[in-house]
């Protein structure tokens, strides 16, 4: 059954229009659902009986369920829920001084292929909803509720390429942008793509807030092209080029991640390659531990190298951060939990 959090406020109306209703009954019910934070559709008690009967029987609230958690010493929480067809996603929820932010996926698996990536080892079975999407956040969020906190920020960066399921993820972005629902802040709200141009050009003519992060990994098409086989689709030039005409277009500053593993991508060239490449944009780049993954044989670049690298980018003018490591004593990287649970599934 279709989950309640699937309709922006828009089709929210357009439903109770449907049922006879009048627009505002919309607006309480969001109200409910993001304010109120109700755990029952019958919980809205200044809608008539009728109409709850009504959205009862064709939507419901909460389309997943929590399989399992972990809990890293730094506080990491890495959630694994279960969907209502039985498959399995992740969410993962970090603190950081300046706020809570929690990594949300946008689909079950991922055909993207990096040779690196966790998420890879389980192909994409489907798109998640932008209701399933926002269910994850109002999950950990009502959880928070219980201590006072709150999700502050939102980076679409888990299991799944979030621009291979363009629609979905724009419609989730604007229902927890929205000030009638959780009103987390368009600069709150970060989509990281691995490339997929089209869908960086389409983000582009909607000249939205939302913060766009790029996973770049290799500053060269023969080194991205091993790591990341969407570049075969996208070569650097096609996707630099469309980046470009975006912050042009949109005074928006983009990130780019880098992921260093150990002699792989992390040499003195590919630093000022990497500063090479990027000169010049209104972007930053930053560098990422890799989050070890038995089956992919990569391994991490030590901090001392890490720093060097970071030096030659500061050097070269371009500014760079160097991200801590987070939940490195739990499954953390994307899609680890779930690949675990899955093939324990199927070895039972």
């Amino acid at each position: 059954m279709q989950t309640i959090y699937d309709l922006n406020l828009k089709m929210l109306e357009e439903v109770l229009a449907e049922y006879g209703q009048k627009p505002y009954r919309a607006k309480q019910i969001y109200h409910w659902l993001y304010q109120k934070r109700c755990s029952s559709l019958d919980e809205m008690s200044d809608l008539p009986a009728a109409l709850i009967d009504r959205l009862k029987e064709n939507y419901c609230l909460d389309p997943l369920k929590e399989l399992t958690r972990q809990v890293a010493k730094d506080g990491t929480t890495k959630y694994l829920f279960a969907m209502q067809d039985g498959s399995s996603v992740e969410a993962v929820l970090m603190h950081f001084h300046f706020g809570d932010s929690l990594c949300v996926s946008s689909q079950i698996g991922c055909n993207m292929g990096c040779s690196f990536c966790a998420s890879g080892l389980l192909k994409k079975q489907r798109d998640l909803t932008a209701g399933e999407m926002a269910a994850e956040v109002m999950y950990v969020q009502k959880e928070l509720d219980a201590v006072q906190g709150r999700v502050d920020n939102i980076v679409i960066m888990g299991t799944g390429e979030p621009f291979d399921n363009y629609d979905n993820v724009m419609r989730f972005c604007e229902i927890v942008n929205s000030d009638h629902g959780l009103a987390i802040g368009a600069r709150h709200i970060t989509i990281s793509t691995c490339g997929i141009v089209p869908a960086i050009n389409a983000f582009a003519k909607g000249h939205y807030q939302y913060n766009l992060a790029v996973s770049l990994h290799a500053p060269n098409d023969e080194l991205r092209a091993k790591l990341m086989p969407v570049d075969h689709a996208y070569p650097l030039d096609r996707l630099m080029d469309a980046l470009k005409k975006y912050s042009e277009d949109n005074h928006r500053r983009l990130t780019f991640e880098y992921i260093l593993l150990h002699d792989v991508n992390d040499t003195d060239e590919h630093a000022v390659q990497l500063a090479d490449l990027i000169r010049g944009m209104n972007a930053y780049v930053n560098l990422i531990p890799y989050n070890e993954v038995d089956e992919n044989g990569y391994h991490t670049t030590n901090e001392k190298k890490a720093l060097h690298f970071y030096d030659i980018l500061m050097k070269h003018g371009v500014k760079a951060t160097l991200r801590s490591k987070h939940g490195e004593d739990i499954d953390a990287a994307c899609g680890q939990l779930r690949a675990k649970h899955e093939m324990g599934s199927q070895t039972e």
